[in-house]
């Protein structure tokens, strides 16, 4: 199985903007988890975490996005950082087939300052860092 990213879709309610995207991946969600639930995955492709208390409520800094929450957190399936500045990021991880993992992806963020040609550049760093070695 290869990583695709399908195409995103975006909504707007007033100044709040909404991006979906739906991420597959060609690894298990327990392989997937880290990258997206860990200062060192984050850091890999999408942003440093200065900070990050892994439970619900814990504290989270990322690196020019904003300090803030975690406000959704069920290991190995969800992580949900909500950030002065920079919104709410859900990342939600399911099943999909028997080695992969499909990453269903909301951010939630008002003003101009993201979109979705910019989540889709991260999008591919982390299918390329998550692609099975030879």
């Amino acid at each position: 199985m290869a990583g695709s990213i399908a195409q995103g879709t975006s909504q707007t309610h007033g100044n709040t903007h909404i991006l979906h995207f739906l991420v597959r991946l060609p690894r298990p969600m327990e392989k997937v988890w880290p990258a997206l639930a860990t200062e060192v995955g984050l850091a890999a492709w999408y942003t440093p975490a200065d900070e990050l208390e892994p439970r619900l409520g814990g504290a989270v800094v990322l690196r020019g996005v904003g300090a803030g929450r975690i406000t959704a957190w069920d290991v190995d399936r969800v992580a949900e950082y909500t950030v002065e500045g920079g919104g709410r990021i859900r990342f939600h991880l399911e099943r999909d087939g028997e080695e992969g993992t499909a990453l269903r992806f909301t951010h939630e963020f008002e003003g101009e300052r993201e979109s979705e040609q910019r989540w889709r550049a991260r999008f591919e760093r982390l299918v390329e860092l998550l692609e099975p070695g030879p």
